[in-house]
């Protein structure tokens, strides 16, 4: 194992998002705060979710895990792609690092930067929501392992594309639908049955669900089974994306 290198290549990630602190923590973190100003505004008074709590309380989980993973998305794959743009991923190709360890140190950065997002979305809520911690080990395990998820599919789209425009489609129509078909913002059950049947063959419901478990301690879905599919998912996307850079698919041939 080349201890070093891994660190080396993961200090440098880290550091490539720390030094645009601004667009790539304060700038979600906003957002995060503009959506729960309209969505509770509008919606407080209409919508019923679980008895004796408020719709804000119910909202701010599924927003915090929304901006968790699609931050971890953004890190890994803006970090390849530029990386292949600029043809500087030759550098990390070259260097004495085995596949696991380039995989390792890209999404343990997408990881800490979700996480970071996460952490500065609940800091700022704290003045306008009351939000208790019901299991703090739950929402942690499923906030580092839907990061590592989406920071994964970063990875492949990263690899995949071939322009900007292609990491944009990737996130536009893939990420971002199966996002907010999740449950960041309702409860599954008051879908139509139909949704409701498509919303449970989407993995990012059960990183939803067992996420606000953490904070509220009540969830839509069994946790054991929600932490079972999660971590199956992060399997076959690390195994895809592992087999990839395995391939040198796109990246060295």
């Amino acid at each position: 194992m080349n201890g070093y290198g891994l660190y080396t290549l993961f200090n440098k990630e880290i550091w490539r998002f720390l030094k645009v602190t601004t667009q790539t923590i304060l700038t979600p973190v906003v957002t995060i705060l503009l959506y729960l100003l309209v969505f509770s505004s509008v919606l407080s008074k209409h919508v019923e979710v679980y008895a004796g709590i408020s719709y804000a309380t119910f909202l701010v989980p599924g927003l915090m895990i929304m901006s968790i993973i699609q931050n971890a998305f953004a890190n890994s794959s803006s970090s390849l792609f530029q990386a292949k743009v600029n043809g500087s991923v030759v550098f990390m190709l070259l260097a004495p690092l085995a596949n696991w360890e380039i995989y390792f140190a890209f999404i343990l950065a997408a990881i800490v930067r979700g996480l970071l997002v996460g952490i500065g979305v609940w800091v700022a809520v704290l003045g306008f929501v009351s939000l208790p911690i019901h299991h703090f080990w739950v929402l942690l395990v499923f906030a580092v392992f839907g990061s590592a998820v989406l920071g994964a599919l970063g990875f492949v789209a990263a690899l995949w594309a071939e322009k900007w425009d292609h990491i944009a489609a990737f996130q536009n129509f893939v990420i971002l639908p199966l996002t907010f078909l999740s449950g960041a913002f309702y409860r599954i059950d008051t879908l139509p049955p139909f949704w409701q049947k498509v919303s449970y063959y989407n993995p990012f419901f059960y990183m939803v669900d067992g996420f606000r478990y953490g904070f509220l301690g009540v969830a839509d879905f069994h946790i054991g089974i929600s932490l079972v599919v999660v971590s199956l998912f992060l399997f076959i996307v690390s195994a895809w994306c592992l087999w990839l850079i395995q391939l040198g698919y796109k990246i060295r041939y």
